[in-house]
């Protein structure tokens, strides 16, 4: 009985060990910049990327409305490394109703 209950220990460890290495790997790939989470970004690219962008949806908005645009000024440059076009950038933010962004954007 002593063995049986040995195997269901380790097993709960490794279990243990996957869940806690599968944490760390989604807090590496989530950034906080600015107020945003970086993987929120994607709700927004549609709209900010092609000759033709579709308007952007509820959820986009709500990630640039509660960005610190300010605070993204510095990032500005490295805005295409998420799959935007940076023309794109300023017409996203009047589309989301923001009618005073920083004249970085």
């Amino acid at each position: 009985m002593g063995k049986n209950n040995n195997g269901i220990h380790l097993q709960f460890a490794v279990l243990a060990i996957v869940l806690t290495a599968a944490i760390m790997v989604e807090e590496v790939t989530s950034l906080f910049i600015c107020n945003i989470d970086t993987n929120n970004l994607t709700k927004c690219r549609p709209a900010a990327t092609g000759n033709n962008p579709p308007p952007p949806g509820r959820d986009c908005c709500a990630v640039i409305k509660a960005a610190n645009l300010q605070c993204l000024c510095p990032y500005k440059p490295f805005i295409s490394r998420y799959g935007f076009d940076p023309s794109k950038v300023r017409p996203l933010l009047d589309k989301c109703g923001i009618n005073t962004p920083p004249s970085c954007f």
